[in-house]
């Protein structure tokens, strides 16, 4: 939902102030999705890097893409004249609001997910002294740290990347009970992402293959080529239909899946990639 209504507003600003020759750009990539943004491109929307803006930014509009950015960040734009196009997918705006309040409340927090994904640093930005943590290992490390602190422990509570995988964060709220029992757990996963993860589950234990459709740099979908795998199943993830492998012919059955940035032309393109590959 949020990938999709990025882009839709994107196409949208490219109709306007880029067509009369206004600048208009997007906060970092808007969608992992090469082709999406090659044609935003060809439409005059260009992608900022954060560590390099413009001096001047007045008569442009920027659009924050679905993962969000951090407040510091936003107002820095404004201040260089940049009208904000705010695209943040509502799950992670929720994810940030409920940062934000945690850590007002004096809450210590704990965050699930990648490090150096462009939601986590977005939520981290309202969230200052929060807790990253990737796995359980690392989770139980920085509990048992922040337990040996004081006798007077601070309330504590964890939440996660809006895509990040139900399995792992389950473990990684194992991991910090272990070390502080009253920790509360809030469920900050997208539901799209968790059933997407679980027909894939599904999926695979139906085919005898399975390829992934969507980029390379989305973490959401290597995360299902990670499960697939798991699964015991080749898989491939290919960005395009002329990236699927002729190897997955030698498959009775190959499933199909796709990363929720992917397109459905760019999914309809693979399939039948796949069926002509099954009927050659």
């Amino acid at each position: 939902m949020g990938v999709r209504r990025a882009v839709e507003i994107a196409y949208r600003e490219a109709g306007g102030p880029a067509a009369s020759g206004g600048r208009v750009y997007t906060m970092g990539p808007l969608i992992h999705n090469p082709q999406v943004l090659e044609d935003l491109r060809r439409l005059g929307v260009d992608a900022l890097d954060g560590e390099n803006l413009p001096g001047d930014l007045s008569g442009s509009v920027v659009i924050i893409r679905a993962h969000g950015i951090t407040p510091g960040l936003e107002a820095e734009l404004v201040r260089r004249g940049a009208a904000i196009r705010d695209a943040t997918c509502p799950k992670v705006k929720a994810s940030q609001m409920k940062a934000r309040s945690l850590c007002r409340a004096g809450c210590r927090l704990f965050l699930a997910g990648e490090r150096r994904h462009g939601e986590v640093i977005g939520i981290q930005g309202y969230a200052p002294d929060c807790v990253i943590v990737a796995g359980r290992e690392e989770a139980e490390r920085e509990a048992a740290a922040l337990a040996r602190e004081s006798a007077a422990l601070p309330k504590t509570a964890l939440i996660a990347q809006t895509t990040f995988s139900p399995e792992e964060y389950r473990a990684i709220a194992g991991g910090i009970a272990l070390h502080l029992p009253g920790t509360d757990i809030i469920n900050t996963i997208c539901p799209a992402t968790r059933d997407r993860q679980e027909s894939l589950r599904s999926l695979c234990s139906r085919v005898d293959a399975v390829v992934i459709a969507g980029g390379r740099d989305s973490a959401n979908t290597r995360r299902l080529l990670a499960i697939a795998e798991s699964c015991g199943r080749p898989a491939w993830l290919v960005e395009n239909a002329a990236a699927v492998p002729r190897e997955a012919a030698a498959f009775p059955l190959v499933g199909l899946s796709a990363g929720a940035s992917t397109p459905g032309d760019l999914i309809d393109s693979v399939e039948a990639a796949l069926r002509r590959l099954a009927s050659d």
